[in-house]
């Protein structure tokens, strides 16, 4: 399956960048740019199957969708760009992601960017809710997605599941041995710090945190602070 990647050369350890639920190589707008010309650092980000303007699946999505990113396509991508150890820089399911790769594989350090490690009521109300709005989104999501309502429904449909319910990621973080920086907004409209304190208390290894007066996308609602706190942790 193809996917759509971008690629910025400099330094290592390479940062790799994983988009949210609706996310895309265009939809972290400018803010791997401007990580890249803080730091340096070699920069990549791709379009999960499904956004953007990579392929897009045929079949729906199951709770273990993470799991299948994280531990056998990120992986496959990794070894084809000749990328070890590297940061990961994970947006909310993108953060998520980021987490159970590194259970497995090695990291240098992680970014979590409103990252979740179970479903909370707030994330299920919140989804529900943009599934109402999605007519109105869907002119904005053409620009950006080769299907947009499949991006849509491969996102919306697979949290709203009652299978989903149970989904939690909590088992895997005591394996995680990464220094990692946890970024969430205080107004984050899918999920509380609940999710912070989670992962502060299950990984295996030192964790910085940062709230900002944001919502659920830190480094478009609060780039300066964001761009601040990468910098300073890498």
């Amino acid at each position: 399956m193809k996917l759509e990647t971008k690629e910025l050369a400099g330094t290592e350890p390479a940062l790799v960048f994983l988009h949210e639920g609706l996310g895309s190589v265009e939809l972290w707008r400018d803010f791997p740019d401007r990580v890249h010309a803080a730091t340096g650092r070699r920069v990549f980000l791709y379009s999960r199957a499904g956004h953007g303007w990579s392929d897009v699946p045929d079949a729906p999505r199951t709770p273990r969708f993470m799991h299948e990113e994280a531990l056998d396509v990120l992986p496959a991508l990794l070894r084809e760009h000749g990328i070890e150890r590297p940061v990961l820089i994970g947006h909310s399911d993108g953060g998520s992601i980021a987490l159970i790769h590194a259970s497995e594989h090695p990291a240098a350090k992680l970014v979590l960017l409103a990252p979740h490690v179970f479903v909370e009521d707030v994330s299920v109300a919140a989804i529900a809710e943009a599934r109402g709005a999605f007519p109105a989104l869907r002119e904005r999501m053409d620009r950006y997605h080769r299907d947009a309502e499949r991006t849509f429904r491969l996102w919306n449909d697979i949290w709203l599941a009652p299978e989903f319910r149970d989904w939690n990621i909590e088992d895997v973080l005591p394996a995680i041995s990464a220094p990692t920086l946890l970024i969430q907004g205080q107004r984050d409209q899918y999920g509380t710090l609940a999710q912070l304190d989670a992962i502060e208390a299950g990984l295996g290894g030192a964790t910085t945190r940062w709230v900002l007066d944001c919502r659920h996308a830190p480094h478009l609602e609060a780039p300066e602070p964001t761009l601040h706190a990468i910098t300073e942790f890498l």
